[in-house]
């Protein structure tokens, strides 16, 4: 009688490249409470600096900030996804919630005002930092709603003393 053996896992040794802003590309699953704000905040502050975006912190965190709390006030399911990515010099920050768009006009406008002023701090962030914001429908699978910002690097240069 012959005993099977489970094949031996392929050793794989740890990449030694460092991280650069370029290969900054991450994902979040959080929770839709209070706390996640401060727990992808807090996230970001790590990965930003593991990347040589220290110059960028300040506007990106709050940014972060200002998403994350829409999102989690925002989805009707127990979590949301965020996404943290750089590419072409600029910082790409994208919250998706549950939220469907709403067929019925009125209510749909009423529900981007909610959600517009909601986001009044992202909007003068993003416009310090001569980026771009937004919502609208996703294009993911399960719907609700894709809220990003971007914010190129050249722009937050003086972010603070704006």
């Amino acid at each position: 009688m012959s005993v099977a053996r489970c094949p031996v896992a392929p050793a794989y040794s740890a990449d030694p490249t460092t991280p650069t802003p370029e290969t900054l590309a991450y994902s979040l699953t959080l929770p839709a409470a209070l706390a996640s704000p401060a727990l992808a905040r807090a996230a970001a502050r790590e990965v930003l600096k593991a990347h040589d975006l220290h110059d960028m912190l300040d506007p990106a965190l709050q940014a972060v900030g200002e998403l994350t709390a829409v999102a989690a006030q925002f989805t009707e399911s127990p979590n949301f996804y965020f996404s943290l990515r750089y590419r072409a010099s600029t910082l790409r920050l994208i919250a998706y919630d549950s939220h469907p768009r709403h067929t019925q006009s009125k209510l749909a406008v009423a529900c981007d005002a909610r959600r517009r002023a909601a986001l009044r701090v992202l909007a003068c962030v993003c416009r310090a930092c001569d980026g771009t914001w937004g919502f609208g429908e996703s294009r993911e699978p399960g719907g609700g709603t894709r809220t990003w910002a971007t914010l190129p690097r050249a722009g937050v240069e003086g972010y603070g003393g704006r």
